[in-house]
């Protein structure tokens, strides 16, 4: 997700946000395609004025949400009340406790978090990193092996030993860099509790400097080439790692999304190419100051380096010496997460979201098909790439990005200029789509289309105030919604598909028309920017958010960010969890007997109203939490 939201998100240039960094040099537009396309459908069933009526109801969550009364809940905890605690708040019957948090080491020869000096290059390439996000655990019967991502780092929790909060030498760098990409370490359970297992022969540290291999349509490609790897083959480093997937032949997808922050010029008079301009590469960074001693990072001096990121990296993490792929097949953009399904043809699909404001919904399927127990480590390596358009009636279609349909001149330049190809066939154009998770029960697929704080009223042509509509009739998408998507005949390879909304975020307790959200929004239940999105094995979905915590205004009585679950069935949400302040719910994964999840806590005290989770006094520190029930049994 984009650790970066509307309302509520300071950040490392001048306080912007990163999206607003970006939108200031570029621009995106004030509504989107899919705006327009639920505008009208919405218009056409009669309820613009009456969300709540139940003809919306069923346009909203499809025919099963009319069913909710008579049928009995799946949902078996007490909800959670929403609040401002500068805690974790889980259901009666619920414990947690913290796994691991930002700085603490891996190995028993690494330091010790030290919260004066924040640690140095060499602890923090020893500890788990920063700001933690999508996460995955993997179990081979004998060890549990947990993947975290890394997103980024907060900078004035990272260098607050400095004056101003920013790095000012190498080390500094050095120590960004490390915090950042892809924790993975062995987890073990002993006497009801999860810790870390030291020293395990497969914990490792990948970071903005680990060597990746490039593969797929774009390897060798000249945009790829750099004075470093005049081949085009081998790129340096992850980072900006936001949401993550998993294959069913045991590797971990991480995913690459605000990967443009990290670049600057020595130049001042340098001109980004236009191309360069789409993905937000400028020449100032986030505050980062990696070219201070990295020269890949000065776009000045080497052009093609931004081309090397923004994809999805395929880890193995059973085997601590392989060498993670960066899958140029699965297209570049920023990246929020990877979600694969194997259709019942056998071919690999996985479903992903560009997480910016007018952006795309994708699909990747496979040309080779998956076999069990095979060897399946080529399978990412080509196969066909898709974007979504919506159309008016409830239906859509997934366009081909081939050189025939955009014009451009190859796969591995579509490859590169994803975005651009998308824009050429003239895909829908979404409000930042964010995590996506296909029901494990039947062919649908969910979508977390997270806001859109440009949408509003702009005068047409004739000078009238025209709503800037989006997924909701609604002038300002500061709530959010949920889209889902069934394709046709429940092939997931299929060209076509159907469409509905789950849920519209909402105030009930504030608004009585379209703000209010959806029918199944409720005063105990509301919540705003859904973001994570995950299923569990039995088919309910849990919902976690990144959005405000201002607790006042539009957004009264929502508290912290918190996690949800809802069932797909009857539209029922409940709220599971709310998190410390100033934080974002992020990441969730759940051991092999369903009896723990773990959840990522990412940048408690963003504003630096939090303590989180040492305490009062201590420095705030993203973490991964393990939860349970108290009787040992079953999450959900």
């Amino acid at each position: 997700m984009d650790h970066t939201q509307d309302t509520d998100r300071s950040a490392a240039a001048d306080r912007l946000s990163f999206d607003d960094w970006d939108e200031l040099q570029s621009p995106p537009p004030a509504t989107t395609d899919f705006d327009a396309v639920v505008e009208r459908a919405m218009s056409r069933r009669g309820f613009l004025g009456g969300l709540a009526l139940m003809g919306g109801a069923a346009f909203l969550m499809g025919t099963s949400a009319l069913t909710p009364a008579r049928a009995a809940s799946r949902l078996g905890f007490e909800p959670v009340a929403a609040n401002t605690l500068d805690t974790v708040t889980v259901p009666k019957g619920y414990r947690w406790q913290v796994l691991t948090a930002w700085g603490d080491p891996l190995w028993s020869d690494a330091a010790a978090f030290d919260p004066q000096t924040r640690g140095t290059g060499a602890s923090q390439e020893r500890a788990f990193g920063d700001n933690n996000d999508g996460m995955a655990l993997f179990t081979d019967g004998a060890r549990s092996i947990l993947a975290v991502n890394n997103e980024y780092t907060n900078l004035e929790h990272t260098y607050g030993n400095r004056p101003d909060g920013k790095p000012v030498d190498a080390d500094d760098v050095r120590k960004g860099k490390a915090a950042h990409g892809v924790s993975i370490f062995e987890v073990k359970e002993a006497d009801g509790g999860w810790s870390v297992v030291k020293d395990s022969p497969f914990n490792r540290r990948i970071t903005a400097d680990t060597p990746m291999e490039i593969t797929g349509p774009a390897r060798g490609h000249d945009l790829l080439k750099t004075a470093a790897d005049p081949e085009g083959t081998t790129a340096l480093g992850t980072w900006n790692n936001c949401g993550n997937g998993r294959t069913p032949w045991g590797t971990y997808l991480t995913c690459e999304e605000n990967f443009n922050g990290y670049f600057s010029s020595s130049d001042p008079e340098y001109k980004p190419s236009k191309e360069l301009a789409r993905y937000g590469v400028k020449t100032e960074d986030w505050g980062y100051a990696w070219a201070m001693a990295d020269a890949r990072f000065d776009i000045s001096k080497n052009p093609n380096e931004p081309n090397r990121n923004g994809y999805i990296v395929e880890i193995d993490p059973f085997d601590p010496t392989a060498t993670p792929k960066k899958r140029t097949a699965l297209g570049r953009f920023k990246h929020e997460n990877a979600e694969l399904v194997i259709d019942r043809s056998g071919h690999a699909v996985v479903y992903m979201g560009d997480d910016e404001r007018g952006e795309f919904l994708y699909k990747f399927v496979s040309d080779g098909t998956y076999t069990l127990g095979g060897d399946n480590s080529g399978l990412l390596e080509s196969g066909s790439l898709f974007v979504a358009k919506f159309n008016d009636d409830g239906t859509g279609e997934w366009l081909a990005l081939t050189p025939q349909t955009t014009g451009m001149a190859s796969q591995a330049e579509i490859s590169i200029h994803t975005r651009q190809a998308a824009s050429a066939v003239g895909a829908t154009t979404m409000d930042r789509p964010e995590w996506v998770s296909a029901n494990p029960k039947k062919a649908e697929v969910y979508c977390c289309l997270t806001n859109n704080k440009n949408r509003g009223v702009k005068p047409n042509a004739g000078g009238d105030a025209t709503p800037a509509n989006g997924p909701n009739p609604r002038e300002k998408n500061n709530y959010g919604q949920i889209v889902r998507w069934m394709p046709e005949g429940g092939d997931h390879t299929a060209a076509g598909f159907t469409w509905n909304l789950f849920v519209l975020a909402g105030n009930p307790t504030v608004h009585k028309d379209a703000y209010a959200g959806s029918a199944n929004v409720t005063a105990d239940n509301m919540f705003n920017s859904p973001d994570g999105l995950a299923f569990d094995s039995t088919g309910l979905l849990w919902i976690q958010t990144d959005g405000s915590y201002k607790n006042e205004g539009d957004f009264a009585g929502m508290g912290n960010n918190q996690m949800l679950i809802g069932d797909p069935e009857t539209g029922e949400i409940r709220r599971f969890l709310v998190g410390p302040k100033e934080c974002e719910i992020t990441g969730i994964t759940w051991s092999a007997d369903r009896r723990t999840v773990f959840v990522g806590v990412q940048h408690p005290g963003e504003k630096g109203g939090s303590s989180f989770p040492g305490g009062e006094g201590s420095v705030p520190r993203s973490c991964v939490i393990a939860i349970k029930r108290e009787d040992g049994g079953l999450i959900g």
